[in-house]
């Protein structure tokens, strides 16, 4: 029997991937090990978003070789896909496997056992291509399940190297979705994440002109741009789904926030009012130095219109510190404007170049203590943002689904999230993944409420 160890580096998406290939690694009767093993195969799921990522890449796939060095080393995914060449040329690798052809994992390596003159499964994503179409089968001992839904990215900001990683956008049938979320709810699961790549572009290739080419959106949506007519199909059948409690989206595109898209998800109270929105800068400047296609104005248009039809909303973001020619004045536009939004939860990225992106080559990059400063200020902002949000809650009823147990000054606690993804602790041990209900009453600690 072969043993195989696995090892992921990246984004949720790519962990989601992850279990796919271990899935269908278990069917074919093999062997999973810790990676810290010895293993007769180990497979990196590697990430390519910053140079940082990809030497973190290559140093687990060396690691890989030097803990056995008669194992077959693979190489998958977007350090695979956007280095090809490189990968093939180290001597540490044996297989390298594109974004595309993960699911194949299992026929890859029988094939290169037989016959290891080819060792390179690497597809030109430039193309269209079909979603690479998948189910999780069993999904046991979580609460929150993210699944994705699609894959592949239009939009060419200039910091990112994705659309080139991940290729065009292709979106996962209903059916297969449904298909898989009926096997978490049966398994127990109560609350599901629709993930993807670029999760508002779900639907745009099945819409295409009949060149192969999806969509791309340049410029401010308008009202057509984003009807999000097939994600709110995907939202309909979940949502029909017997013992699915809660829908949350993963990381959204502003310029998707219609009034249309809101009227149906406000109406439907198993989707959480939790909107990940990106915005990288809040300088229109900066923005079009991103390639963002929208002005700071034009989002803070789409956070009001989520707040006209949510009480409470949760609304969170990315923004991007020390981009090239970011200048003091810049970045206390994004400063202020983070206080105009004020946003449930902010996560800070201190810019990082990207090999073969177009922020690369642009002038005036900042120094690493420069990004490091601007990091910690907006730290301190979300800080004080993130605790008023919860703050909000005090006094009010709150539902959380059980997680875990924690122990505070020797008492026992048990937590959740409640839809708007504010943590909260109800004293003693409770059963894991229930819904419990209580009054927000104080601050166990400053990222968890006391519900009683």
């Amino acid at each position: 029997m072969k043993s195989v160890a696995l090892h992921n580096l990246g984004c949720k998406v790519n962990e989601y991937e992850l279990e796919i290939m271990q899935q269908n690694i278990q069917k074919a009767g093999w062997k999973i090990v810790d990676f810290a093993q010895k293993a007769d195969i180990y497979i990196i799921n590697t990430c390519s978003v910053t140079n940082i990522a990809d030497r973190k890449s290559r140093q687990m796939l060396h690691k890989a070789r030097k803990q056995n060095p008669d194992a077959i080393v693979i190489a998958v995914g977007c350090y695979a896909q956007t280095d090809t060449n490189g990968a093939i040329a180290d001597e540490a690798i044996d297989i390298v496997v594109g974004n595309n052809r993960k699911t194949q994992i299992v026929d890859i390596i029988e094939d290169y056992i037989a016959d290891k003159s080819n060792a390179c499964y690497v597809d030109d994503l430039s193309k269209a291509m079909p979603y690479e179409e998948s189910v999780l089968e069993e999904q046991t001992g979580r609460t929150r399940v993210d699944v994705k839904i699609q894959d592949g990215c239009n939009q060419f900001c200039s910091y990112c190297i994705i659309p080139y990683a991940r290729g065009r956008v292709r979106s996962r049938s209903l059916k297969s979705i449904v298909d898989e979320i009926k096997i978490l709810a049966l398994n127990g699961v109560k609350e599901v994440v629709l993930t993807g790549i670029h999760l508002s572009s779900y639907g745009l290739d099945f819409h295409d002109d009949g060149t192969g080419k999806t969509p791309s959106y340049n410029g401010m949506a308008s009202e057509g741009d984003f009807t999000n007519t097939d994600l709110i199909e995907v939202l309909k059948s979940v949502s029909a789904i017997q013992g699915i409690e809660r829908i949350r989206l993963g990381s959204f595109e502003p310029r998707a926030i219609t009034e249309e898209f809101l009227e149906y998800i406000s109406s439907n109270e198993k989707i959480c009012p939790h909107f990940h929105l990106s915005l990288q800068s809040g300088c229109d400047e900066t923005l079009k130095r991103m390639n963002r296609h929208y002005t700071a104005n034009e989002y803070l248009d789409r956070v009001e219109l989520i707040r006209k039809y949510y009480e409470h909303p949760a609304i969170t973001t990315d923004i991007i510190v020390g981009f090239p020619g970011e200048t003091d004045k810049e970045f206390e536009q994004t400063c202020k404007f983070a206080d105009e939004v004020c946003f449930y939860e902010t996560h800070i990225f201190k810019y990082s170049k990207r090999r073969g992106t177009v922020a690369e080559k642009l002038p005036n990059q900042l120094t690493e203590t420069e990004k490091a400063q601007r990091s910690e200020v907006l730290a301190a902002k979300n800080e004080i943002n993130s605790k008023r949000f919860r703050a909000d809650l005090l006094g009010k009823e709150a539902e959380i689904i059980t997680e875990e147990t924690i122990s505070v000054n020797d008492i026992t606690y048990t937590v959740g999230y409640t839809k708007d993804y504010v943590r909260c602790a109800m004293e003693g041990e409770h059963i894991t993944n229930e819904l419990l209900s209580g009054k927000a009453d104080s601050f166990l600690r400053d990222d968890i409420l006391l519900l009683k």
